[in-house]
């Protein structure tokens, strides 16, 4: 009966983690405002360890910051009779909005082939498209594009070497967010690695929302789009009619 006792108590706790992260940031909430032109996010960390720290191979840390993720239709365009025309589309499941990954090292020399496909680290492993129509031929292209321009646009990096180690217990990075932020949470992982294995991850949140008259417009547009509309036609005519009566004004004083 004990013995049975024993084993059981044993499955449910496991085994304890050699070393495992203990995770600081210098903000866990982005406030999205009318001048709001990107963020720069702090992250840095602690190893605790319950062994003796291991001299080879040595710690390695991954760090990857995720937007939400949302579906998307990419579209081919091709010249028919003298007009650019869509010819094709493939829908991706999901892309995060926004992905970043900062590491210790290069990415290939810190996370196993394995590990990565596990846990869903490197940028092309968080794009998924699953099926395509049948007459498209090569459809990983249309997910090639999407991870192509949102690199271009910043909203996808790979910063290799970035993640800062002293005396392989404490590690910072930062991660710089653009001003075209999509709203949600982000999810934040950090992955602690010897040999390209993953030794140790941990995950928290980094909540990026609109505030003010900006989160008041969104609800509006959102739960009333009839008076939103409104309001922005009526916006748009007293701008237009201010603009005029300052005109009038300024060529009766020339």
């Amino acid at each position: 009966m004990f013995l049975r006792l024993f084993a059981l108590l044993a499955l449910l706790t496991g085994p304890v983690a050699a070393e495992e992260v203990v995770l600081g940031m210098s903000q866990n909430r982005v406030a999205i405002t009318a001048n709001f032109d990107g963020s720069e996010i702090l992250l840095f960390g602690a190893v605790k360890r319950e062994t003796s720290i291991q001299d080879s191979p040595p710690l390695e840390v991954v760090i990857a910051v995720s937007g939400p993720l949302q579906p998307v239709t990419v579209r081919k365009k091709s010249k028919k009779l003298g007009i650019w025309v869509n010819t094709e589309s493939v829908d991706v499941d999901y892309a995060p909005s926004f992905y970043a990954i900062a590491t210790s090292a290069p990415f290939d020399d810190v996370m196993s082939h394995v590990d990565d496909l596990r846990y869903r680290v490197s940028i092309p492993r968080m794009i998924r498209s699953v099926g395509a129509p049948m007459d498209v031929q090569n459809a990983q292209r249309f997910s090639d594009a999407v991870l192509r321009i949102r690199t271009n646009n910043g909203l996808y990096q790979m910063l290799e070497g970035t993640v800062d180690i002293d005396q392989q217990t404490l590690f910072r990075t930062s991660i710089a967010m653009p001003a075209n932020l999509t709203e949600g949470d982000y999810p934040t992982r950090i992955f602690l690695t010897r040999g390209g294995k993953v030794i140790s991850h941990y995950e928290t949140i980094i909540d990026v929302r609109k505030v003010g008259l900006e989160r008041w417009l969104y609800n509006l547009s959102r739960e009333q789009p009839l008076v939103y509309g409104i309001l922005s036609l009526a916006i748009a005519i007293f701008a237009g009619w201010g603009a005029s009566a300052a005109f009038q004004v300024l060529r009766r004083g020339g």
